[in-house]
């Protein structure tokens, strides 16, 4: 018997002692699905500089190779999350038809509305009806692209906001908003929805337009069913709850997605799970809580400094480790010391959970769906990161 074998025969029965159905929570496990973003796989940086890394991908259809990678080593990254016009290109069924041959389908489309010239004062929200008639074109537009390519979701974050007191009617910036999103809710086919992300801040420092979730919500609900909120963990002010608005929000069944990343002051340029793993836990924890499927789970990182696909392997082993210790949390222990008042008894509960080593249940499920036990160790043995610096060129860090 192998270490990793013998690593989790002591785990599972453990968790079977404690009643914990390991097959279920295995089936589970196996059925997670990480979108990772086509982004995330080309050359970043910080406010101030960007980085090259050799071996960068130089396309579109580079950035689906190394999701394959990343997927093939965890088992758990099928899907690629898009953004235009960043990925746009001359033929979208030869796109397509790339990433099948990887074994890839298509997550959110991104429409990009924040660094053209002409939405300096804002996009969907701007005064000038002929700029909000651009944006509108353009997130059309990114319809027709996801219905090509088979994608079910538009993810929209916007940067419209105000710098200054009076430079706008922020009210009416807000119903300019929802006139524009509702002609976008409109064209959407019936298998697509609508994602609606918020930031409390930046790149507007006096209002931005879609602030909080409480407006995410607010919006949605005046758009329809198909319009739900997108959670990013890098967008909220320190100290929030975000596992408590997570709960909330998908209690009135409006929770569409997360995008991933983790972050010590502001903004979301770090491994999820990388500063605060608690956090990621808890979160995890009110998905399952809920009893209802899990939304769309995509990471989206800034990878400035560290290898990028080695990087993105990490995020989605981080990300299987929450879900599984979530998914081995005691309800019926939970839910008796709650009822109970019992304060510690709950909270124990949930730490006994979380410190549980999840790292061989979480192991032996990448082995059974192709992957590997330790990614991050397979990848750094692989020469992959060599092969395409070779391949592709660029410059060497």
């Amino acid at each position: 018997m192998t270490d990793s074998s013998h690593d989790y025969d002591h785990l599972a029965n453990r968790l079977r002692d404690d009643g914990c159905d390991v097959e279920a929570v295995a089936a589970a496990l196996a059925a997670l699905v990480i979108e990772t973003p086509s982004w995330g796989y080309g050359d970043s940086g910080t406010r101030f500089a960007t980085f090259p890394q050799a071996g960068r991908p130089r396309d579109v259809f580079e950035r689906l190779d190394d999701a394959a990678e990343v997927h093939r080593l965890t088992g758990a990254a099928s899907a690629v999350a898009l953004h235009f016009p960043w990925d746009a290109v001359d033929d979208l069924g030869a796109l397509r038809a790339h990433a099948q041959e990887l074994g890839l389908s298509f997550g959110a489309v991104n429409p990009n509305l924040f660094q053209d010239p002409d939405y300096r004062l804002g996009s969907i929200t701007n005064p000038d009806a002929a700029i909000r008639a651009k944006a509108l074109e353009h997130l059309l537009e990114c319809v027709g692209i996801a219905t090509e390519l088979g994608s079910t979701a538009q993810s929209l974050w916007l940067g419209d906001g105000t710098n200054y007191p009076g430079q706008d009617d922020l009210a009416a910036r807000h119903e300019r908003m929802v006139d524009c999103l509702s002609d976008l809710y409109a064209a959407l086919p019936a298998q697509q929805e609508l994602l609606v992300e918020y930031k409390f801040f930046e790149p507007a420092f006096y209002a931005t337009d879609i602030p909080d979730w409480g407006t995410a919500m607010a919006i949605c609900q005046r758009l329809g069913e198909r319009a739900r909120v997108l959670v990013d963990m890098g967008h909220h002010a320190q100290g929030t709850n975000v596992e408590m608005i997570v709960a909330l929000i998908s209690a009135q069944g409006r929770l569409g997605g997360f995008h991933f990343n983790d972050r010590k002051y502001a903004d979301d340029d770090l491994l999820v799970g990388s500063v605060n793993p608690f956090a990621l836990f808890l979160v995890f924890c009110e998905l399952v809580i809920s009893g209802r499927p899990l939304p769309r789970l995509t990471i989206d990182q800034s990878h400035n400094v560290e290898e990028k696909v080695e990087a993105m392997i990490l995020s989605v082993a981080n990300l299987q480790e929450a879900y599984a210790k979530a998914l081995i949390v005691d309800r019926g222990a939970l839910t008796a010391a709650q009822l109970a008042g019992d304060v510690l008894g709950g909270h124990e509960v949930l730490l006994r959970a979380y410190q549980t080593d999840v790292r061989p249940l979480c192991g032996r499920v990448r082995e059974q769906l192709g992957g590997a036990g330790d990614p991050v160790a397979v990848f750094r043995a692989s020469g992959y990161v060599a092969r395409t610096a070779q391949a592709r060129g660029g410059v060497r860090v």
